[in-house]
């Protein structure tokens, strides 16, 4: 980890000129494969380190000061863009690398003008929740933000960093239409085009927000099928109630509560009613399925293997008796 963090500290120091090439740089001996092994294991860890490096040098080259901040202090954005962000595994694990290897990014906070000596976090809200719970000061940046500058770097910084799912993305679009933002700001925080975020929207608020909530980010489900749960959910079945009402439904991830909705909302076809015709012995003679559209007729030949084929040599008899009657 200490290695790690040198890299980091690394990638945030001033650049400078590279050093000059050697003339014998095709003579340095090959990397073992086990090296190379471990380095492709850690890639995509210090590939995100060097991201937030990124972002950190590029606020403080812009001017912005890090300051230390009590977390009781600070108040999460008017607006909540994650679903499940102080809870579950993923946050434990998360707050475990914090206690292990310290704040690494800033938080972006402005001053409450309605509560001086508080403010509120534009981004930057489990940072906030795993500090306050480990008992440590959070590292922030403190900007004077209109409302609108707020969403908006709260929206790019999660979209920067891919965090959202589809549905926290849609729902969090339609929480700051409901509170009055223009379409213009919503497509610059969520960097979404215009069609898009309409569909965003509308997906979102054709969804009780009560089932959304309930379900959690679902980070593995698109939107084809948040919209067909729209369209069942919509179609006056309340089962979905009882299925979110159930003590154990928060206790599974959230992917798996999605698929335990779709899949009580789903309607499948009745199955027919059967009956069993019998002999006046008691012998199972065939078993008849009555549908609404068509009816079955079972025989097992093993009880009788004759009965079958006299029975499909009768029927052309049979059906004339039956037309008989009908027409008597």
């Amino acid at each position: 980890m200490n290695k790690r963090r040198d890299q980091l500290r690394a990638m945030m120091a001033p650049i400078t000129a590279p050093p000059a090439q050697s003339e014998d740089r095709h003579t340095r001996t090959p990397v073992a494969s086990g090296s190379l092994k471990a380095m492709g294991l850690s890639l995509k860890s210090l590939s995100d380190d060097a991201e937030e490096a990124q972002a950190l040098r590029a606020q403080l080259a812009s001017g912005a000061h890090v300051v230390e901040l009590d977390p009781h202090l600070v108040d999460p954005s008017f607006i909540r863009d994650r679903l499940d962000d102080v809870e579950g595994e993923d946050f434990e694990a998360f707050k475990a690398g914090i206690s292990e290897a310290g704040q690494q990014v800033p938080i972006l906070v402005r001053p409450r003008t309605d509560a001086p000596g508080r403010y509120q976090a534009a981004y930057g809200h489990r940072r906030v929740a795993a500090l306050r719970s480990l008992g440590r000061s959070v590292r922030a940046i403190v900007r004077e933000l209109s409302d609108e500058e707020l969403i908006v770097a709260q929206g790019k910084e999660n979209t920067d960093r891919k965090d959202l799912s589809f549905i926290e993305r849609a729902l969090f679009a339609a929480r700051l239409e409901e509170r009055g933002f223009t379409r213009a700001a919503l497509m610059s925080a969520l960097s979404v085009q215009k069609g898009n975020l309409s569909t965003m929207i509308s997906l979102a608020r054709d969804l009780p927000e009560e089932l959304i909530v309930a379900i959690g980010a679902a980070p593995k489900i698109g939107r084809p099928r948040w919209e067909q749960l729209a369209s069942l959910a919509n179609q006056g079945d309340a089962k979905w109630r009882d299925i979110i009402s159930d003590p154990t439904f928060p206790a599974v991830p959230s992917d798996t509560r999605f698929e335990r909705v779709l899949n009580a909302l789903i309607r499948r076809p009745e199955k027919p009613p059967t009956y069993v015709v019998k002999a006046s012995d008691g012998k199972q003679v065939a078993r008849v399925e009555r549908g609404k559209d068509q009816t079955r007729l079972t025989i097992d030949n093993r009880l009788d293997p004759d009965f079958g084929a006299y029975l499909v040599d009768q029927l052309p008899e049979i059906y004339a008796a039956f037309k008989r009657r009908e027409d008597a």
